[in-house]
């Protein structure tokens, strides 16, 4: 069925519109300096426990403690306009007149939030060579710790993406889909961890918080990377993705019907 069909250079074609939408307009370097700018801040300036020099220890976790957090509310920012805007500017009726899927549609948006948080992480090797270079002796930083939690940070970010453009596929308001889509990812990365803390779920509160995106960020972050937990996060954006797909679907049967 044509339905599941990838059509690469469709998709590759919604791709390079978006990359080309983020770094015609400020959206794009803006993210990358926001998200460089905060870790920067509060590791090497601001005094207090977040400040590498104070610590005393050669390590990244406050990067990895906080860039989750600073995701929370970037990566959204990146997705908030990405179908919201199509809907509002009618341009998502051009889109569907055309021979693509919305399945093309949905991924090729997808990976170009993608891209994008990678090119935000980029900056941060240059954290990783300061610590490895000034560690007191040098080179005395955990380096497979240090790899899993990057990993681990680039794969959570994925979902939050998803779940951005899914936000953004159910209003033609960017501000709202803004609004969904931080609310999302809160749960996802906090929420199961509070609710297994319930009383009423002492017996499944390690299946409950296996629900949520930190534990298998942390286990990620101790630097073994399970399969257990690559499959959480593809499975976590597929889903989010063909949600995506079906909310484009269900405004196309209205639009026929």
């Amino acid at each position: 069925m044509t339905i599941f069909a990838f059509h690469p250079l469709s998709m590759l074609a919604v791709f390079k519109k978006e990359i080309n939408g983020f770094f015609s307009t400020l959206t794009g370097y803006l993210v990358i300096i926001v998200f460089v700018l905060t870790n920067s801040l509060f590791m090497w300036i601001l005094p207090g426990e977040w400040n590498i020099t104070e610590s005393g220890y050669a390590t990244l976790d406050t990067l990895f403690q906080l860039s989750p957090w600073i995701f929370l509310f970037l990566v959204p920012a990146i997705t908030m306009k990405m179908i919201s805007d199509e809907k509002r500017f009618g341009t998502i009726e051009l889109l569907f007149s055309r021979p693509i899927t919305e399945r093309n549609i949905v991924y090729g948006k997808f990976f170009a939030a993608v891209v994008l948080v990678f090119l935000s992480l980029l900056p941060c090797v240059v954290y990783y060579i300061t610590i490895l270079l000034t560690g007191d002796p040098p080179g005395n930083i955990d380096r497979g710790g240090t790899a899993g939690s990057f990993i681990g940070l680039f794969f959570l970010a994925t979902i939050y993406a998803a779940a951005g453009i899914f936000a953004s596929s159910l209003t033609g308001n960017q501000v709202v889909a803004f609004i969904i889509a931080v609310f999302i990812c809160f749960f996802l990365y906090a929420g199961f961890d509070a609710f297994s803390y319930l009383p009423g779920l002492k017996k499944i509160d390690e299946a409950v918080s296996q629900l949520g995106i930190n534990e298998h960020y942390k286990s990620m972050s101790r630097g073994v990377i399970d399969l257990r937990d690559l499959a959480y996060f593809v499975t976590g954006a597929l889903i989010f993705n063909e949600a995506t797909r079906l909310s484009l679907l269900s405004r196309k049967w209205k639009r026929r019907s």
